[in-house]
């Protein structure tokens, strides 16, 4: 009886370090999400907010055009809390055409129709 408790609670352990590992490493925003791609040109139209507790705080909004890996267009908006980088490629994802989630990617990991798209679109 004891070595099926210790066994038990040993496979109760490692599920849940797995889990642990898994909510850190994973961002549940972007499971299921569809991939586009965008290129930093302008900065964001900056907004003013303002907290529950009255703080102000400031972020900013672009609307943009990006493509996912087929080269297929799409427009959407989202926001972030800096201006972000001109020149940058991000990788966006949407989930319901709603942004939920992006990362900063570089030039060499994007798709080739959606480098093409986004070069084109710069000149």
């Amino acid at each position: 009886m004891k070595k099926g408790l210790l066994i038990g609670a040993g496979i109760i352990l490692v599920v849940l370090i797995g889990f642990i590992v898994f909510i850190q490493n994973v961002n549940i925003n972007r499971l299921g999400a569809d991939s586009y791609y965008v290129q930093i040109q302008d900065s964001g139209k900056e907004i003013e907010g303002k907290s529950d507790s009255g703080e102000i705080f400031t972020y900013y909004e672009y609307t943009m055009k990006g493509f996912n890996e087929d080269g297929k267009e799409k427009t959407f908006t989202f926001t972030a809390q800096k201006d972000l980088r001109k020149q940058a490629y991000l990788q966006v994802y949407l989930k319901d055409d709603k942004v939920t989630s992006y990362q900063e990617v570089q030039a060499n990991e994007l798709p080739e129709k959606t480098k093409q798209k986004l070069e084109d679109r710069g000149k």
